[in-house]
């Protein structure tokens, strides 16, 4: 990792793993803006990046579907399937990415080593405003409000995020997602959501405009994603001199 010896990389440090995918469906190119957000703020030399890269480990599949991105498909890869349908029983034939991705978080899960604690799966939206996160329905009361946390603290962050639109679900149709097939597999210390943002534009809290969104707009969500994680495992305290603004 560039610019720090990560503490979390030594031999023998108990890691804490943060998952994150993207372009499971080729025509969400939204989904790479936000992505490359994310990993340009993480290899940067913004003060919060490094504290980030000292205490946890990042892992980042930034595009699930290449074939179906290289034809131009909207949703399918090059076989004609939905990738985001087929978590629960990846072929390495027929649907190889995914089926890499899940081998080598199962081997995560069970390294005694290594805490899973995120999955994210990033997507666009196309008739939602903003950006919004789905998450999984829990029987346990406290663990569905744990899930809660992280979705609160990136509303506090990011202008663009809209918690009122996040929701919880478990419906049939999305049982073979990487978001509710994870949530399933994991263990109750995990969190998995899918982020959406939208094609179009984003509500500014208490106006009726709409914002297109640029780019450069949905680079800036994914480098808030990043930063949340400060919040969440309590680290701002750790960062050297004032907290500086995330880059423009």
């Amino acid at each position: 990792l560039p610019f720090s010896a990560a503490a979390n990389l030594r031999p023998g440090a108990e890691q804490k793993v943060v998952f994150i995918t993207a372009r499971v469906h080729p025509g969400e190119t939204p989904s790479s803006f936000v992505c490359q957000g994310i990993i340009d703020f993480l290899v940067s030399h913004h003060p919060v990046a490094k504290v980030l890269r000292d205490h946890l480990v990042f892992k980042i599949a930034p595009m699930l579907n290449p074939d179906g991105v290289y034809l131009g498909n909207y949703r399918c890869s090059l076989m004609g399937f939905d990738l985001n349908r087929h978590w629960a029983n990846p072929s390495p034939w027929a649907h190889p990415t995914l089926h890499g991705v899940k081998e080598l978080i199962i081997d995560m899960y069970n390294n005694p080593k290594i805490n899973l604690e995120f999955y994210i799966d990033i997507h666009a939206h196309s008739t939602m405003m903003n950006g919004f996160m789905y998450g999984n329905i829990f029987e346990d009361e406290e663990r569905f409000q744990r899930q809660a946390v992280f979705p609160k603290l990136l509303c506090q962050n990011a202008e663009d995020f809209s918690y009122s639109s996040t929701s919880f679900n478990r419906d049939a149709v999305k049982a073979g997602t990487g978001r509710r097939f994870l949530g399933g597999l994991l263990n109750d210390t995990s969190y998995c959501y899918t982020l959406e943002v939208s094609f179009y534009s984003y509500m500014l809290g208490g106006t009726a405009s709409a914002v297109p969104y640029t780019e450069e707009a949905y680079m800036k969500l994914g480098r808030n994603v990043a930063r949340t994680f400060l919040d969440y495992y309590r680290l701002n305290s750790l960062v050297e001199g004032p907290l500086a603004p995330t880059p423009k």
